[in-house]
């Protein structure tokens, strides 16, 4: 199995890219997975690496699946290292969310673990997400630290939810195990235990690649679905 590591040519590695058959696995192997500049820049560089891929090989099914390790799918920013960087949510990491909301190939989120703040946004920016049932909670914290959620996050969280969930998660902090998220359409499905839920992940995958085949549509797509979350979300990128 051939594997792509990012960052490419620095230590320590962050991602790696996996591939099988159709299904381009992005694996998260730093620990609690927390958001700083470098991380960030290498999921946009390994969602380059796919695209790329993907179009050089003329695929007709494509999949990104992405993961953790152990007990974490991401635990959010790293805040200590973000309140370093001068608008690190506006420049660095709502665009990354952006360019994974608007991928050009369906995206799979597989829960292997906690999915805290940022966690949970990214989560929340692919297409498809199963959990794991038996550990491991999805949750917006922002309102127990507390902190304002930028008007970016707010509209994807928005887009994504019912409202009276929208309500529980950034007015209530609520914790949602996977049950509780299936229950609230959070999550497509869950499995237990961590093997199960990554090929349950898999199995998803498998069966929404053949959608690649619309190449540029599905980002038209895309683009037509989600206006007002991508242009609240790049609103200060360039600033």
């Amino acid at each position: 199995m051939t594997k792509v590591v990012f960052p490419v040519s620095a230590d320590p590695v962050l991602l790696e890219i996996t591939r099988e058959g159709p299904i381009f696995i992005m694996t998260m192997v730093d620990g609690e997975n927390r958001f700083t500049t470098e991380m960030c820049k290498a999921i946009c560089d390994a969602l380059d690496h796919v695209a790329e891929t993907v179009d050089k090989e003329g695929l007709t099914e494509a999949v990104l699946m992405t993961r953790g390790q152990d007990k974490f799918y991401s635990n959010g920013l790293h805040m200590e290292k973000a309140l370093t960087v001068p608008n690190f949510t506006d420049h660095t990491f709502m665009p990354m969310l952006n360019k994974l909301l608007m991928f050009s190939i369906p995206t799979v989120a597989c829960l292997n673990g906690h999915a805290f703040a940022g966690g949970c946004l990214m989560a929340m920016a692919h297409d498809y997400r199963i959990m794991r049932s038996d550990r491991g909670f999805m949750c917006m914290n922002e309102i127990d630290l507390p902190a304002p959620l930028p008007a970016g996050m707010s509209a994807l969280l928005r887009y994504k939810m019912q409202p009276h969930i929208y309500r529980s998660v950034v007015l209530e902090g609520k914790r949602f195990s996977g049950k509780e998220a299936l229950a609230s359409h959070l999550v497509d499905a869950i499995a237990e235990g961590v093997e199960p839920t990554v090929e349950l992940a898999k199995q998803v995958a498998r069966k929404i690649a053949p959608k690649a085949k619309c190449g540029s549509i599905y980002t038209l797509i895309k683009e037509d679905m989600y206006p007002e979350v991508s242009s609240r979300l790049m609103m200060n990128a360039k600033l």
